[in-house]
């Protein structure tokens, strides 16, 4: 594992000046620059009102981030670029670049991909927060700690916690608010999406593995790993010198399962008969996998009296949800075949 990768000096030295980079500094300057070139280019393509609900939001907590996160992130060294945080952009970047291959044959131009995955991606971001917050809240407000101490843990998302099912509500709601407001078809949305969804996510349990979270129980397999001291695997299964005892890598089984199960909706994508199917494939197959590999994992205790861990728990309410999904979509109409879009012939302009 590795949590912290490098630091970032929160000063630049120029001509002998020392200029903060953080805060109102040199980055906020570029991101000013950067985000009124990038409105302004939307504005023409779009008009002003469309361009300002879909970049004014992400463009607004971008600032708020520079300005007061990450300075509150500063440990002496420098702001630390950590593993996690680092994986967690990137699976957004792969993301929204598979969103963007895929919304070209569904009929979706790549700014309004685009805009949807920004918006999906902060309020994900901010319900899986939320949700570890309140699971692991003695982690925020132990006592002794200030307000604001509380409030730079809880920000500081790049050190790692965050709860995947608990950016479903947040993330859903963000995702039907901005069909509703294009007028777009929420379920050809959710089938170009569904795929990146899961990419996104073999690569953000990487980061668990760099992080050292959602670890593995004792393990004698030849791939087992040893996690080194002052890491929560070492704390709660501890082995000799330090480090943890040997145990399962069951964020890299997630990882492989997720990436697994985003080729199999790519794959499953020209099959399906209805819109929303590819999604609704995603959304039965993934808590069932989610419910085996909560067997493997040790850092999460039974929840509500079950011996079921919470995740486990949400994952049956999801294969419910999934059910009624199947459900729905049985009384939809089914996609035009190939042969019948043909024999139609061209339609007039």
């Amino acid at each position: 594992m590795q949590s912290t990768l490098f630091h970032i000096p929160t000063h630049l030295t120029v001509g002998g000046a020392s200029l903060p980079l953080f805060g109102w500094g040199l980055l906020l300057l570029v991101w000013a620059v950067l985000g009124a070139a990038g409105l302004a280019w939307a504005a023409l393509r779009h008009g002003i009102k469309p361009a300002v609900l879909s970049l004014g939001l992400p463009l607004a907590v971008a600032a708020a981030m520079i300005l007061w996160v990450l300075p509150s992130l500063d440990d002496g060294a420098g702001v630390p670029i950590r593993g996690y945080g680092v994986m967690l952009l990137l699976a957004a970047a792969a993301g929204t670049w598979l969103s963007i291959v895929r919304g070209r044959t569904a009929g979706f131009d790549a700014d309004t991909i685009l805009a949807l995955g920004t918006e999906v991606f902060i309020w994900g971001l901010v319900g899986a927060r939320l949700f570890y917050v309140l699971e692991y809240r003695e982690q925020f407000f132990r006592r002794g700690m200030s307000l604001g101490e509380s409030l730079a843990a809880i920000v500081n998302i790049a050190a790692g916690g965050l709860v995947v099912f608990g950016s479903l509500p947040t993330a859903a709601l963000a995702a039907w608010r901005f069909a509703a407001r294009r007028g777009l078809s929420l379920a050809k949305l959710a089938d170009c999406a569904a795929p990146a969804l899961v990419v996104g996510l073999a690569i953000g349990r990487i980061g668990c593995f760099l992080n050292g979270c959602c670890y593995g129980g004792p393990c004698d397999l030849p791939w087992a790993v040893q996690f080194p001291a002052g890491t929560s695997p070492a704390e709660h299964h501890p082995g000799t010198g330090g480090w943890s005892v040997p145990l399962h890598p069951a964020q890299l089984y997630a990882a492989i399962d997720a990436a697994l199960l985003a080729l199999l909706a790519i794959v499953f994508t020209p099959l399906a008969r209805r819109d929303g199917e590819v999604f609704a494939l995603v959304l039965t197959l993934h808590p069932i996998s989610r419910i085996l590999l909560e067997m493997i994992r040790v850092d999460e205790p039974p929840a509500l009296g079950t011996p079921l861990s919470i995740s486990q728990l949400i994952s049956i309410g999801l294969l419910a949800m999934a059910a009624g999904l199947w459900w729905w979509l049985s009384y939809q109409p089914r996609r035009p075949t190939r042969a019948a879009a043909g024999a139609a012939g061209p339609t007039e302009a």
